[in-house]
């Protein structure tokens, strides 16, 4: 599977596959609009909107919103570039609707680099020349040398975010994005100011940091999402990760979002821990992590399902707060439900611990909480296989994936009826 192009699109923004009219793809429709009310009524401190969006506490954010219509992280991602087509209208909306039960409401922003399918952009960039792994989807990406262009586009996406009503922006420097490309000595083997050491791999995010604030006023928060490692050898360690986060709090970064792994190499996918120790895996990392900070606060996103490690681990003290992706999206109100003592866990899909299936069953709960359906529950057997029988079916019907007239997720939501 992991070989199938647009594996998850949860076509919650518009999408133009041709070049020509490539300027009107990303803008959020009804759908989407939809998707952030209705986690916006499930208790959720932060949202941080992104494409598959996550939850902190009592925070919204607004997830992988992209900066160029031709450097998408899939077909169908929301995309802010300029307000040439009064989309930040529809953006406006969704900030309404987020923050009506006092979320604070986050956007994150990214750029792909050289994670982006060919069938969207034969021609990636990257911080180096180092093609990803699965050749064949993935085009060999020319360095970088417009940076001072990304550098300001940023900045002009952060200032046009703020307008729209966004409480602050989350730069994606995680999980194998252009910024993740620029930290890692594996894909970033520039001999210029831009590679070699940490300060120089780094440097592009503080430039980012300073044009950003350049343009948006002191209250208008600033983070980033980071790995804390990188799971692959001679990659983005733990010791760097300690050292950066540092200067981040120098840069007066709000808080850190630790995550871990790259779209190469997830996190957990080829694990089979029990539930326990995968929501302590990242916290052995955030612990040498946080003694270092004073301001700036320390999150931890990945493998949280119970509300007994969630918790441990605050009380711990390696982390200040917990972050919740794929949980939310089978479950919109399972902070508020924690909260009240209703439930103490997350729902455990049948196939919890295939990478591939639960981020293809989270796109169909997107989906259906944007179509104000109730999202399935996949740890009902029934739910399970009405889901591996629509991807069989839709597999047997895309016997070429050499177009992108029509990308999305490998399962017809009607069959979900």
């Amino acid at each position: 599977m992991e070989n199938i192009p647009f594996i998850l699109k949860e076509e919650l923004a518009t999408w133009y596959p041709s070049s020509i009219d490539e300027k009107k793809r990303g803008v959020p429709n009804a759908e989407y609009v939809q998707l952030y009310e209705r986690w916006s009524k499930g208790g959720i401190g932060l949202i941080v909107r992104y494409d598959s969006p996550k939850i902190k506490k009592n925070n919204i954010t607004s997830g992988n919103i992209m900066l160029y219509p031709d450097q998408l992280a899939s077909a169908g991602s929301a995309l802010l570039h300029d307000n040439e087509d009064n989309r930040l209208e529809m953006f406006a909306k969704t900030v309404k609707v987020a923050k009506s039960h006092e979320s604070v409401f986050i956007a994150q922003i990214s750029h792909p680099g050289r994670q982006i399918q060919t069938l969207l952009n034969p021609n990636p960039v990257s911080a180096g020349d180092v093609q990803m792994n699965n050749r064949t989807l993935y085009a060999k990406p020319r360095p970088l040398i417009e940076i001072r262009e990304i550098v300001e586009q940023f900045a002009i996406t952060s200032e046009l975010l703020y307008q729209a009503g966004f409480d602050g922006v989350q730069l994606h420097a995680a999980h194998g994005y252009l910024l993740a490309q620029f930290l890692s000595p594996i894909t970033n083997n520039r001999n210029d100011k831009y590679g070699g050491p940490l300060a120089n791999r780094s440097r592009i995010i503080f430039e980012i940091i300073d044009a950003i604030q350049s343009r948006c006023p002191p209250t208008f928060s600033i983070s980033v999402k980071l790995n804390s490692v990188e799971f692959q050898q001679g990659g983005f360690c733990v010791e760097e990760a300690a050292k950066l986060c540092i200067e981040l709090e120098k840069a007066k970064v709000d808080f850190i979002d630790l995550s871990g792994g790259n779209y190469e190499n997830l996190a957990f996918e080829h694990k089979k821990e029990s539930t326990k120790q995968r929501e302590a895996y990242f916290l052995e990392f955030a612990d040498l992590i946080r003694p270092n900070l004073k301001k700036t606060k320390i999150y931890v996103t990945g493998g949280f399902r119970t509300a007994t490690g969630m918790v441990n681990a605050v009380k711990s003290g390696a982390t200040d707060g917990i972050g919740l992706a794929r949980p939310l999206s089978a479950e919109p109100e399972l902070v508020k439900d924690i909260l009240s003592g209703k439930v103490i866990s997350a729902i455990k899909p049948t196939f919890d611990g295939i990478t591939n299936m639960t981020l293809i069953a989270s796109g169909v709960q997107i989906a259906q909480i944007g179509h104000r359906k109730e999202p399935s529950d996949f740890s009902d057997e029934t739910q399970s296989a009405k889901l591996f029988a629509s991807i069989a079916k839709c597999m047997a019907k895309r016997s070429n994936w050499t177009t992108i007239e029509k990308p999305g997720r490998p399962v017809d939501l009607k069959d979900f009826d």
